[in-house]
């Protein structure tokens, strides 16, 4: 019980004094990682700290065109992990790990929403709209606080960014 109220009160802390530790160390870390990134080729999609299993994960997200090997992401690691070394700034034990964002990475960025106009994507909102909380369209526009997807009828549907609680491109399978 106790634990739930300091992450409760820490939250809380958080939220009053603006950027989160984690935001921060995400922050910290696309600023460093993205010159090494951009410079090998590759783009860097996003990054995350989290924890898992009692564990703490800092991990990174990059693509190019037809996909990441697993080479790439050694390679993006082994340098960056002199930096991580160097810079020392994240204060918890973590592991570091980078990857390729999958086919169903979420659209976070601007860069993100902008690639996908066009695009067929899925949107969970976290309550229902109209008795549903999935919807499927095609990505009309979007802007700071808006989405706008088409449906196939040609029916357009505006989503607050605030009530989505996932938006991806769609998966046909």
């Amino acid at each position: 019980m106790m634990w739930i109220f300091c992450g409760i009160s820490q939250y809380n802390k958080e939220r009053e004094f603006g950027v989160s530790r984690r935001e921060e160390y995400e922050q910290q870390t696309e600023s460093l990682l993205e010159p090494i990134v951009s410079g090998m080729g590759f783009e860097l999609v996003d990054v995350e700290y989290v924890k898992e299993g009692g564990t703490w994960y800092l991990r990174a997200y990059i693509d190019k065109p037809g996909g990441i090997t697993v080479d790439d992401c050694e390679a993006v690691s082994r340098q960056f992990s002199d930096v991580l070394d160097e810079k020392d700034y994240i204060e918890d034990s973590y592991v570091f790990e980078v990857s390729s964002p999958g086919l169903g990475r979420p659209l976070k960025k601007e860069k993100d929403f902008k690639r996908s106009i066009g695009e067929e994507v899925e949107i969970r909102t976290y309550r229902a709209v109209a008795r549903q909380k999935e919807f499927v369209g095609i990505l009309q526009r979007y802007d700071d606080r808006t989405v706008t997807i088409v449906y196939e009828d040609g029916e357009e549907q505006t989503f607050d960014r605030s009530d989505i609680a996932l938006i991806r491109l769609a998966l046909d399978f």
